[in-house]
């Protein structure tokens, strides 16, 4: 999709593609969702001192990359790219040959939210080469959006009032069958409030932040709290001190 035309202000109803299928026939064709995000013990992102907490193990930081490889575009919202600078790029060389050898590009798509553009110009998910960067802007910010990042960043103009279905859809036309979203909280907020979420990958930290203005896994919004929106623990994993949990949300399509 060119970067002037607009998002669909709908989604029709269909197969979702190549990814696994979804419980109803009424579910929009979408691609597959998979949250990932690592936590401390007590539910926190980060901590508040100026300098990220690390909450991943070594293992755990190459098995995100391998994900990460394995999907068609990487998301995040304005927060997370202002807070961590991100260049979302995937790390190991054999991940990157591997998609080479498939005919894809070393590193998935690179996907902001940010209904308001208002981005550093230098953000390296902006500038450092390696993947292709789409940026998700309110319509009343686009132009500026545009003039400020330049034609290496593409400007998706996502409405007047930017909903993740009509974001996901226009994903989707662009040959996304597997997103990745990294956070940061008010993302997850989104996309589990929405019931968007398919798979859920969330890393356990042996760390305790107890700082009640951090970041936790969501922000405020009201989430799904229904037997029928119980999840599935399809796997647990041991990496190095961290714990792995696999979730799967079969009812979010619904």
């Amino acid at each position: 999709m060119p970067a002037s035309s607009r998002i669909p202000p709908s989604t029709k109803p269909g197969p979702p593609g190549t990814e696994p299928a979804r419980p109803s026939p009424s579910a929009a064709v979408r691609p597959w969702v998979l949250l990932s995000c690592a936590v401390s013990i007590d539910g926190f992102l980060d901590d508040t001192s100026p300098e990220r907490l690390i909450l991943s193990s070594a293992a755990d930081l190459d098995r995100v990359d391998e994900v990460r490889a394995g999907c068609d575009a990487v998301l995040v919202g304005a927060g997370t790219v202002r807070a961590d600078d991100p260049r979302l790029l995937v790390r190991g060389a054999g991940h990157r040959d591997e998609r080479a050898g498939q005919g894809r590009q070393p590193s998935p798509l690179r996907v902001v939210l940010s209904a308001r553009g208002r981005l550093d110009p230098a953000a390296r998910v902006l500038t450092e080469p390696g993947a292709a960067t789409l940026v998700y802007c309110a319509t009343g910010a686009v132009a500026e959006a545009r003039r400020r990042f330049g034609p290496g960043v593409e400007v998706a103009d996502a409405g007047e009032r930017p909903a993740l279905p009509a974001v996901l859809a226009d994903l989707h036309g662009r040959g996304v069958r597997r997103l990745l979203v990294e956070g940061g909280a008010q993302v997850h907020t989104a996309f589990l409030a929405a019931g968007l979420v398919d798979e859920l990958h969330l890393v356990v930290a042996p760390l305790v932040v107890g700082e009640a203005s951090a970041p936790r896994l969501t922000g405020r919004g009201r989430l799904p709290v229904t037997p029928r929106a119980r999840a599935v623990l399809a796997d647990v994993r041991r990496l190095e001190d961290v714990v792995l949990l696999r979730y799967l949300f079969p009812g979010q399509a619904d």
